[in-house]
């Protein structure tokens, strides 16, 4: 028996088999078309692909992508590939695939995946948050995803940046319609934008690690505003530990400044929250996806 897991990003699409006790045997990606019906094909395609790689069949898919299900409508909604909403993605992947299938957040898949056998194995209450192309988070409590009764619990991206600033108020514009969501302040892009002078994330981390005045001061309010937003993940849920995944989730002095960021906004006499990153890293949305699926499912 196999297991597989897709993600479906809004630039590529990865499909990868598992063993049943979780390792990657066969994976392999493709672009994504960034238009429905391909795309749908190209699910299909990588899918059949990756079977045969691994020498076998799954009788169940687990799918990861941007934004969530309607569970009035079963459309999707909230994607940042915005071609996805309005659609009956689940029903179309099941036609295409001609078998079952499970949709969730990529950030919701994300935080299983690290809550199965990652940075938050053994932790009772996990949240993760990607910080890449976009923003999102997942909560994860006795190895169950908590989607909550409008599909949107762990949507951390879309909520406003916690203690604005003047300067910071009322933020840049989201592609969601509102004004500063945490995703135009945390995401990769929105650091670089915040920087300026065109540098791309990786490129502005480069220069602050030289001694580049202004890299380290935008590094210094990128932290800061993390910190804010994760103490409030704090307040509300108190996790047992917070896994960083996404490109951002890389930059390895973020996990020593970001406990100093978040502990004055906590409203506790003491925060000791791990803050890890993802063990898996670009894995854990595949492997996510994979675990949508119990292996006794029927």
């Amino acid at each position: 028996m196999i297991r597989i897991g897709v993600d479906f990003g809004g630039t590529k699409i990865e499909a990868a088999a598992l063993d049943l006790k979780g390792a990657i045997i066969a994976r392999l990606r493709t672009p994504n078309p960034g238009d429905y019906r391909p795309a749908l094909a190209a699910v299909a395609d990588l899918v059949a692909q990756v079977e045969q790689a691994a020498g076998g069949r799954a009788e169940r898919i687990g799918v990861g992508m941007p934004g969530s299900i309607s569970p009035r409508s079963g459309l999707i909604r909230n994607a940042n590939s915005v071609w996805l909403n309005g659609e009956h993605f689940g029903d179309d992947l099941q036609a295409a695939l001609q078998r079952p299938v499970r949709l969730a957040n990529d950030a919701n898949c994300l935080a299983l995946s690290e809550a199965a056998d990652g940075a938050g194995a053994g932790a009772r209450v996990v949240f993760a948050a990607i910080l890449g192309t976009g923003c999102g988070g997942g909560l994860v409590v006795d190895s169950r995803l908590v989607e909550g009764r409008n599909g949107v619990a762990g949507e951390w991206g879309h909520s406003p940046l916690p203690w604005a600033t003047a300067d910071e108020h009322p933020g840049p514009a989201c592609w969601c319609g509102r004004r500063g969501c945490l995703e135009t302040w945390i995401s990769g892009p929105a650091f670089a934008a915040d920087h300026g002078a065109g540098l791309k994330a990786p490129e502005i981390i480069a220069r602050a690690g030289t001694g580049d005045a202004a890299a380290q001061a935008a590094f210094a309010r990128y932290v800061d505003r993390l910190g804010r937003a994760l103490a409030v993940v704090v307040d509300l849920i108190d996790p047992d530990v917070i896994v960083l995944g996404g490109g951002m989730s890389n930059v390895a002095e973020l996990y020593d400044r970001l406990p100093a960021a978040l502990a004055p906004h906590v409203f506790a006499d003491g925060v000791d929250t791990p803050i890890r990153p993802a063990i898996h890293g670009d894995s854990s949305g595949v492997r996510g996806a994979a675990w949508l699926w119990p292996l006794s499912a029927s």
